[in-house]
């Protein structure tokens, strides 16, 4: 039985976008940055090896897969993925597409100015946009 529920502080600092065979998939509420995060549906991860290996297999899957569509719709030069975990230990995947005119180029993301939250018509637009993506993907699951 997996009990999951998504950690509060996640809950507030994203919105939810997908369902994915073993991830959520949440848009960071931070329009500096192309952002996404995917959360294991896994009750008590807190680390990638923890998940089984099919689920491992499935997280780095899924997490190229968003990190691929999300440049192509951001046309951005390089791909960040992290799972830091420091201030929320529930395993999630940061993935960040990053260009050389972002607000903190070449620089982490993490701790840095104040995140821009996403008026309502651009955050409609942008979760639109991107569940219309996703239902393109590819299903199937390791």
């Amino acid at each position: 039985m997996n009990d999951f529920t998504l950690h509060p502080q996640l809950e507030a600092d994203t919105h939810f976008v997908a369902d994915l065979a073993l991830c959520s998939v949440r848009l960071m509420n931070d329009a500096r940055y192309p952002w996404l995060m995917l959360v294991p549906r896994r009750a008590d991860i807190r680390e990638v090896y923890e998940l089984d290996s099919h689920s491992q297999h499935q997280l780095w899957h899924e997490t190229t897969l968003l990190g691929e569509l999300l440049m192509q719709l951001s046309d951005g030069e390089k791909l960040n993925i992290g799972t830091l975990g420091n201030v929320v230990s529930q395993l999630h995947v940061h993935v960040i597409a990053r260009s050389s005119d972002d607000a903190t180029w070449p620089g982490p993301v993490w701790g840095v100015g104040r995140p821009k939250a996403y008026d309502n018509e651009a955050l409609t637009t942008l979760i639109d946009t991107l569940r219309m993506k996703i239902a393109e993907l590819p299903t199937y699951s390791f």
